[in-house]
């Protein structure tokens, strides 16, 4: 079956364009199911697995106490391998097609105080960089502009971790103040950042080249962002940079990439910007996804309402 998940891991990433999270998550979750067929039914050929067998793993899951959101992702994954399997004819009936899904949890987005992340942001000062270029100060002085440069962008921008962590020099376009990204599915999309960015981005991009060594391949030489040792920078080296900035920063429950993500729709949002745009910048590819950020404004307008009307709370 191992044999059969690769190829299908093949399409795709070649005729499906499917960024490599998604291949990878797909890989540990079918990796899962064929570990519980065979333990539990002796279960080695994929055209060996019935309905009832799927469902017993369905079963299996619940009882892990997993999130609905993983289950979905998990049923989706094995879906969609039993319909390549089927339609490429290695099986000789699609047994998945009928799984009920768990519906999805309509959870309001965590999201950081709007001016605690601004003041957070307005204390680094541009100059420090140019200022420490010393060698014995240099790669240290370039990390922490880095990490300042990484939750400035992703705040100006609302792109994801793995958008963050592809993007190349020559996706930057400083004079007009906006990036190429691309998104899940490999799609493009222009995304615009403020001057904020636009002042510390070229010093940036210029001084970078400190961090790369004889062992940086072609990749880490294009890539925006690197590690100490001069590779392109990975998802959880990021999550971890944004996780200390906001432990250092502010009073946010959630500290992730995603909170910040969230909080350029919300504010956005509350700024008066139309969602339709929040959908294209954020490059979500129904407006259903981008809806949920409505449910987080009126929660904002039912707090502030709360702290301001003096009829909002009765008195004696």
């Amino acid at each position: 079956m191992k044999d059969l998940m690769n190829k299908y891991l093949k399409y795709l990433k070649i005729e499906r364009n499917a960024p490599e999270t998604t291949l990878s998550s797909y890989r540990r979750d079918l990796i899962q199911l064929f570990d519980f067929l065979e333990s539990q039914y002796q279960i080695i050929e994929l055209h060996q697995t019935e309905r009832t067998h799927l469902r017993s793993y369905l079963g299996y899951l619940n009882k892990m106490g997993l999130k609905r959101s993983t289950i979905q992702r998990k049923i989706a994954s094995l879906r969609s391998f039993f319909k390549y399997s089927y339609k490429r004819g290695y099986i000789d009936k699609d047994v998945s097609g009928q799984l009920i899904s768990p519906k999805s949890e309509r959870r309001i987005p965590k999201i950081i105080n709007q001016r605690e992340l601004n003041s957070a942001l307005n204390s680094y000062n541009p100059d420090d960089i140019a200022s420490n270029i010393e060698p014995e100060n240099r790669k240290n002085a370039l990390l922490e502009s880095q990490n300042y440069v990484i939750i400035e962008l992703l705040y100006s921008t609302g792109i994801r971790v793995s958008e963050l962590t592809n993007l190349n020099v020559s996706d930057m376009d400083i004079s007009g103040g906006q990036i190429m990204v691309t998104g899940k599915g490999r799609k493009q999309r222009i995304v615009p950042f403020g001057s904020a960015l636009k002042d510390i981005l070229p010093v940036f991009l210029n001084l970078r080249t400190v961090l790369l060594n004889n062992k940086s391949s072609d990749s880490d030489v294009k890539a925006v962002f690197l590690t100490r040792k001069g590779k392109r920078i990975y998802p959880r080296a990021v999550q971890r940079i944004v996780q200390n900035f906001l432990q250092n920063h502010t009073e946010a429950q959630k500290k992730s990439p995603h909170a910040i993500r969230h909080s350029f729709a919300t504010h956005l949002l509350d700024a008066g910007a139309d969602i339709r745009i929040i959908k294209e910048l954020l490059g979500h590819s129904s407006l259903a996804t981008t809806q949920i950020y409505t449910s987080a404004s009126s929660e904002i307008i039912k707090k502030q309402y709360k702290n301001a009307h003096p009829r909002a709370e009765r008195t004696i």
